[in-house]
């Protein structure tokens, strides 16, 4: 990603810039990968709770699945998608027909002194504009261009939970594209979640979305509200997380939707053999027990 448009943004954040994935995959692929040649994947089965690599914990209800950090590389990796090397996770429940990805990034504590003054136009144009640069990897990779439609939520700051939550519709080959973002900021970083699914299915799917994000929880010393003074400060606030983070989740990876695939690390667009749960915006910049199934 070209750093003149996105100064402030942290090395770390802009680490995904170069890794692109195809604008599509179906689940079916991260489905295939898993049944055959793929990982033995050690799933973590509900109810109970799933570990975040000790910074986080989940609770994991009956009738979902969980993958550690590794095993969701793993399985990135065999569906022929990218990965940073900070996946925490991916959980989906077990008809897998959505996913939520889990990564962190330990930048430091980030301020939200700009809470107030979130302005979503100007966002959203920034979005656009390191899109456009995108595009033109994009192009030069053999990838069908990705094209912003605009917000199907706008950015919003919880003070209570310290989470910001943000949506983009986007398209690519007339398909649709929708990655439904949530950072949780703690003490020395941000939780990036991303769910994956099909746009006609985001009304349906949320209820179930927030009753799990409610069951989510930093370690004692890692919460937000634990921050001392002489703590790493990120460099970058809440407005870099939607511009940096959304075109880098585009840009940087696409995939699986759920247990087949979501939309984590850079994309995660939809479409899962039927369900097509794809994903493209994660970081925008650029854009324990455990049961074998």
């Amino acid at each position: 990603m070209n750093s003149l448009l996105y100064p402030h943004i942290s090395a770390s954040l802009r680490r995904a810039a170069p890794a692109l994935a195809a604008c599509l995959l179906g689940l079916a692929t991260l489905g295939a990968a898993e049944k055959s040649s793929g990982p033995a994947i050690n799933w973590v089965l509900g109810p109970g709770k799933a570990e975040l690599k000790g910074t986080a914990e989940i609770v994991l209800p009956k009738g979902y699945r969980f993958a550690n950090g590794a095993d969701t590389q793993r399985l990135l990796k065999a569906a022929g998608e990218p990965t940073s090397g900070h996946e925490m996770g991916m959980l989906t429940p077990a008809e897998g027909k959505w996913t939520v990805f889990f990564e962190f990034s330990e930048d430091g504590f980030v301020k939200d002194d700009d809470k107030d003054k979130l302005d979503a136009d100007k966002l959203l144009k920034s979005i656009i504009q390191g899109n456009d640069y995108g595009n033109e990897e994009r192009k030069k990779m053999g990838h069908p261009p990705l094209n912003i439609l605009g917000w199907e939520q706008k950015p919003a700051y919880d003070s209570a939970t310290h989470n910001l939550v943000w949506a983009i519709r986007a398209e690519c080959e007339g398909r649709p594209i929708l990655n439904y973002n949530t950072r949780v900021l703690g003490r020395k970083g941000v939780m990036e979640v991303v769910l994956v699914c099909a746009p006609d299915k985001l009304p349906t799917t949320l209820p179930a979305f927030k009753d799990l994000l409610a069951g989510y929880s930093y370690k004692s010393g890692e919460r937000y509200t634990e921050y001392r003074s002489g703590d790493k400060l990120a460099k970058y606030g809440l407005a870099a997380l939607v511009t940096g983070g959304a075109v880098a989740v585009a840009a940087k990876t696409g995939l699986l939707a759920g247990l087949l695939l979501f939309l984590k690390k850079g994309w995660k667009l939809l479409v899962v053999g039927a369900v097509a749960v794809g994903s493209f915006f994660k970081r925008l910049i650029f854009g324990q027990s455990k049961k074998t199934e």
